[in-house]
């Protein structure tokens, strides 16, 4: 299985639409009497509807050409939902200027606006209020080791 999800991994990163676009995850769960393939991913510059539907057609195509999967399956194309964490380097650039909510390995949790990113880690702008003073912005970075799981929060402002 774990083969197979490797061939199907290199399989839509082959087939997506240009160098903007980008694999999240892949799952692919066995049901019943058909194997599941769910495949997340998102652009640089925000995701279309067309992209999803050319991917899945591509991979479809090419998974049955190749005779990857023997049985009856189920593929579907998508963006990674908003409450999807974010996993890669890619998404946390795209999210530059909006506010996360960060589950760092100790337990604790920070939310803020992510300012910056690179190769170690994050930027985050937080808010600290100390007893009897008004919050103060500071400027928070976190290594991506510390992170256990961080999550674009969505405003209706």
């Amino acid at each position: 299985m774990e083969d197979l999800k490797q061939k199907l991994i290199e399989l839509v990163e082959r087939n997506l639409p240009d160098e903007e676009h980008f694999l999240v995850d892949l799952q692919l769960t066995p049901k019943k009497d058909q194997m599941n393939l769910n495949i997340l991913i998102d652009a640089d510059q925000g995701l279309t509807i067309d992209s999803c539907a050319k991917v899945s057609r591509l991979v479809s195509e090419e998974i049955e050409a190749l005779d990857l999967i023997d049985s009856a399956y189920r593929i579907e194309v998508s963006s990674p939902g908003v409450d999807f964490p974010l996993s890669s380097i890619r998404q946390y650039r795209k999210n530059v200027g909006r506010e996360l909510k960060v589950l760092l390995a100790d337990g604790k949790e920070q939310k803020g606006k992510l300012l910056e990113v690179n190769v170690e880690g994050i930027l985050l702008s937080v808010k600290v209020k100390e007893k009897g003073k008004k919050a103060v912005e500071m400027e928070l970075p976190i290594a991506y080791d510390e992170i256990k799981k961080s999550v674009v929060q969505v405003s209706f402002k």
